[in-house]
């Protein structure tokens, strides 16, 4: 071995990750960033629910709807950006621009004079900057630690994220009720510059470059039929598909429940996210402890996020209702992070951030649509009717899965002492499209 070169040490386990000091100084940055982050969503849901309007959930769901719709009007760009640009420098100037934009928000709140077109203006404002961030950040991760830990960083940077959710919501709630909810806008603002520092603090020689990918005619349109011919990546952006536009409205979901059910103040809501963060949590590690992520994880955790919801819906206190979303938020976590790095680890790298930006998209991106739907529902039904439209998604999301695996994986159940034993082809084995 040459001078001054030392083996690198094999690091095994649930936070292996952590061994990279560019990968610390990452999560570090993350950390904090993300309890703002949380704070500001928990107090801008509370903010329309109950200041701006008389407890009108389809309000709620048109800014989130808002905030995701970039999503999918910003797709040919976003991803062409993340696989051409140099992802370091796009995430200083996006995360500095989503700092400015809670800043504003913040000082309009505190000062007493915003109205709701401001929080509609701003929650697009923020959908259009993420729409870059999020594929950018996403495709980050593998040049921070590399292939062979790519899916162990994916599991933690969604333990960093649900670790705040358990955090920046019950921080939310306290200021909410003690000092209003602008300085939760505010505080977010200036959380970014810890994410900020982490990124400049990064070790860029150490840095895992892939090569860019090539600018030509229609490379925009390669990341569709790069999935489209896939099999094994069309079923998982369905079941995503599904559960984003109906599911993962839980902004909705919990305020309207905790308003208009269980008739409960600012402290309470913010501690029922908190709650549903001990769950997403949980997921996350358990995500992280799996060497390799399983296709069969996704669907599994779509059939669990349907119970849960289930149990929400029919929950008759508000006890009962907290513990029905930690069910929510591990399948929840276990579904979406193990789509994550499936499909991430299943793509080349020159066509990861056009694959994950359109990944994003379909999670994401049908909230525009499923967010006013599950509001108005909650308006003209009942909240509880709300949730039920997402237990739906997820039973739909496993038996699209079902049908994918009896198909193309060859899926069996047998009876081997007793026990029922399932198998699966490998993935190889699944014919592609044409």
């Amino acid at each position: 071995m040459g001078r001054g070169l030392r083996a690198r040490p094999v690091v095994t386990g649930t936070f292996r990750s952590l061994a990279n000091v560019n990968y610390r100084f990452w999560a570090a940055g993350a950390l904090v960033s993300n309890i703002g982050t949380w704070m500001q969503r928990t107090a801008q849901a509370w903010l329309v629910l109950t200041q701006l309007t008389h407890q009108n959930a389809s309000a709620v769901g048109i800014v989130t709807g808002l905030q995701f719709a970039p999503l999918v009007l910003l797709l040919p760009v976003s991803g062409f950006a993340a696989d051409h640009f140099d992802r370091r420098k796009l995430l200083l100037v996006t995360q500095g621009t989503m700092g400015a934009l809670a800043l504003c928000l913040g000082a309009l709140t505190v000062a007493g004079v915003v109205q709701l077109w401001h929080v509609y203006l701003f929650a697009f404002l923020l959908g259009c900057v993420t729409a870059f961030d999020t594929p950018a950040r996403q495709t980050f991760v593998s040049e921070l630690v590399g292939e062979t830990d790519l899916s162990n960083a994916v599991a933690l940077n969604s333990t960093s994220f649900n670790a705040a959710r358990m955090i920046g919501p019950a921080i939310a709630g306290l200021l909410i009720a003690g000092v209003g909810t602008g300085w939760a806008f505010l505080i977010n603002g200036v959380s970014f510059a810890a994410a900020i520092a982490a990124i400049l603090s990064l070790r860029v020689d150490r840095l895992h470059r892939s090569a860019r990918a090539t600018r030509s005619r229609g490379s925009l349109l390669e990341g569709f039929r790069y999935v489209w011919e896939r099999p094994e990546l069309r079923v998982v952006f369905f079941a995503l598909f599904l559960v984003g536009t109906f599911g993962f409205n839980f902004q909705v979901f919990i305020a309207t429940m905790a308003a208009k059910v269980f008739h409960v103040g600012p402290g309470p809501y913010g501690l029922l996210t908190s709650i549903m963060a001990i769950g997403t949590v949980t997921g996350a590690l358990l995500a992280a402890r799996r060497e390799t992520p399983r296709v069969v994880y996704v669907f599994a955790g779509a059939l669990v996020f349907g119970v849960g919801f289930t149990l929400a819906a029919v929950a008759p206190n508000y006890l009962l209702f907290a513990a029905a979303l930690v069910v929510i938020g591990i399948s929840a976590q276990t579904f979406s992070t193990t789509a994550n790095s499936a499909v991430q680890l299943a793509t080349e790298p020159a066509m990861r951030g056009r694959v994950i930006a359109i990944f994003f998209t379909v999670a994401l991106g049908g909230t525009p649509i499923g967010a006013p739907i599950v509001g108005w529902v909650a308006d003209a039904y009942g909240a509880r009717w709300s949730l039920a439209v997402a237990a739906a998604a997820g039973f739909g999301a496993a038996l699209v899965g079902a049908i994918y695996l009896v198909r193309y994986r060859h899926l069996r159940l047998r009876i081997e002492a007793g026990h029922v034993r399932l198998s699966i082809d490998p993935l190889g084995a699944a014919p592609v499209a044409r």
